[in-house]
């Protein structure tokens, strides 16, 4: 049998990835001659040549997003989600040459809703990603069409064209973070978090297209800018600007840790490539990560507007000493002040147009200034210098506890507020040096997903198979520290798998404090581990994650209770 298999999902990630692995595996035990494209970030997209087109007596599409099909006219395809194919590989395959028929691709029937959505988180990565697959694969089970952008780290992905957006009956924008809407000036609009539609994507796309409301961007007054921004929040506003500072502190911090390749003084001599290194990674990326920080959050509050007051204020924040508190401050102070002023100030509309390039940046950068030099800069400064020789001075019992407390606070909702707000600390930490407590929250963010990866392994009975493979996909996004992975259990299951995975995270960080591990970058897992002196402490780092994810691991595999146990229990109490 000479096959085409092409796999993808809305993440591009590991279903996708995975899918075309067991399906290659699968079709090469059955003697077939396979060809497999894999829509994945994890690897490279190889397209089928005219040849293979040509010669193919079957094409096999495992797919839980839109895919352009055309070229396949006149063939023989067997299209299916993902899932199924992740279940059963040999099986799937074999039903799909029983089951597959000559297709002519067609444009969608008339009449079927269509959806477009946008999804975008702080990081870019997780739930960005992840709510878009279950979006996607919600929104076809329910019959409808639907295309997902996604904004993530590396920019925006699955772009919605203007054609999409103009045939769309509504738009669902599940974002954490600011996203330009103009774009959608007219159509009906519904806005969420990501962490809501990922773990309830059905009725939120219910709620969507019963609650949407027609969104007026280019006849919007400053008034009514003003009202959108206040509902977004100052959770939101934070988000934002700690969105766009992670790739400076990312950059910044594994450029110091190749300066240390050369020895950890190595720099302090002038004219050699180390001190190079330290001057982009620590005296350019690290110094622009506070301004950048309150930048952003006041562009959150303000718009344009707020972006010069903002950075002004967070560099007048970093030159006081104030550190990452004093940037949040800056921040909000410069967003407020930068509103109130595009709302409350009236100007002749002759002069209106000035009103965002001289007078907002003007006054509100003076504000927030003269506010952060004689107000903010000097208690806030007094304040991080104390919890900066704090924690570098405080004892084993100390650094236990506070590892216990972050460890706990990250794995607790995995990718939600208090997710973030430890992550949020350890991140701001890095600006002043404090490198111990991000090693202890990334430590602690990788367990929920490696836990419940072993934990399908250990008690393999207790999953179905569609467990067991979101076993393997949680392993692997718990190597790259993407907590969300253990999602889908902890949704099915919230009760045991949240107390098991905070356990765990509790544990790796109390170890890696105990153990003195530093981080220099704030993401990236096991990736970062292969650039010397990026984590201190390296052997007992390791040590302390896998403790933690073999903690939780062992507790849920032990706490689990399989379909028929529940299916048991139901009937039991149905018969009472």
């Amino acid at each position: 049998m000479k096959a085409l298999v092409v796999t993808a999902c809305p993440t591009g990630m590991a279903s996708s990835y995975m899918a075309a692995r067991v399906l290659r595996q699968a079709a090469t035990e059955l003697g077939w001659d396979v060809a497999v494209e894999c829509h994945s970030q994890l690897e490279p997209i190889v397209p089928f040549t005219a040849e293979q087109l040509a010669r193919a007596e079957l094409v096999v599409v495992a797919a839980g997003s839109e895919l352009d099909l055309s070229r396949f006219n006149g063939k023989r395809i067997y299209h299916t989600d993902i899932q199924s194919a992740l279940n059963n590989p040999k099986d799937y395959l074999q039903q799909a040459v029983s089951a597959a028929e000559v297709q002519q691709v067609s444009a969608a029937a008339p009449g079927k809703t269509r959806l477009v959505a946008v999804t975008a988180c702080p990081t870019g990565v997780a739930h960005t990603f992840m709510s878009a697959e279950a979006l996607d694969e919600t929104a076809r089970s329910m019959g409808m069409e639907i295309k997902v952008e996604t904004q993530g780290s590396v920019g925006a992905q699955n772009a919605l064209t203007a054609e999409d957006i103009a045939a769309a009956d509504c738009v669902l924008i599940a974002a954490d973070i600011e996203v330009d809407l103009s774009r959608f000036n007219g159509k009906r609009l519904y806005r969420t978090s990501t962490g809501q539609a990922l773990k309830k994507p059905k009725p939120t796309i219910e709620t969507a297209l019963a609650e949407a409301q027609v969104h007026r961007h280019q006849a919007q007054s400053n008034n009514e800018k003003a009202d959108e921004k206040k509902k977004a929040g100052p959770y939101q506003h934070l988000l934002t600007g700690v969105s766009f500072m992670l790739p400076m502190v990312v950059a910044g911090g594994l450029i110091i840790a190749l300066s240390f390749v050369f020895g950890i003084e190595a720099f302090k001599e002038e004219g050699t490539l180390a001190a190079a290194l330290m001057r982009i990674g620590g005296a350019s990326a690290f110094a622009l990560m506070i301004p950048v920080l309150a930048g952003y959050i006041a562009y959150s509050i303000a718009d344009r507007p707020g972006i010069a007051p903002g950075m002004i204020g967070g560099m007048l924040a970093s030159s006081l000493g104030a550190g990452f508190l004093g940037g949040i401050a800056a921040g909000f102070l410069a967003g407020y002040s930068a509103r109130w002023l595009a709302t409350r100030v009236p100007m002749p509309k002759a002069l209106e147009a000035l009103k965002p390039i001289l007078v907002i940046p003007l006054f509100a950068s003076l504000f927030t200034g003269l506010v952060m030099i004689y107000v903010v800069g000097g208690p806030v400064s007094g304040i991080m210098n104390g919890m900066t020789v704090f924690l570098n001075n405080m004892g084993s019992a100390n650094a236990v506890l506070l590892g216990i407390l972050l460890g706990a606070m990250m794995c607790f909702d995995m990718g939600g507020p208090v997710n973030k707000a430890a992550y949020a600390f350890g991140v701001g930490l890095l600006a002043s040096e404090t490198y111990a407590p991000m090693a202890a929250v990334m430590a602690a963010g990788m367990v929920p997903a490696l836990g419940m990866g072993i934990a399908t392994f250990l008690a393999r009975r207790k999953f179905n198979d569609s467990e067991r493979e979101a076993g393997k996909a949680s392993f692997v996004l718990g190597l790259c520290f993407i907590s969300e992975g253990a999602i889908p259990f902890a949704a099915r299951d919230p009760l045991r798998v949240i107390p098991s995975c905070m356990l765990g995270g509790a544990l790796a960080g109390a170890l890696s404090m105990l153990f003195g591990a530093k981080l220099l970058a704030p993401h990236g897992g096991i990736f970062v581990f292969f650039i010397p002196n990026a984590v201190t402490a390296l052997l007992w780092y390791v040590i302390a994650i896998a403790a933690g994810a073999l903690l939780t691991g062992v507790l849920y595999s032990v706490l689990k209770r399989s379909d028929a146990e529940l299916i048991g229990t139901t009937g039991v109490a149905a018969k009472a």
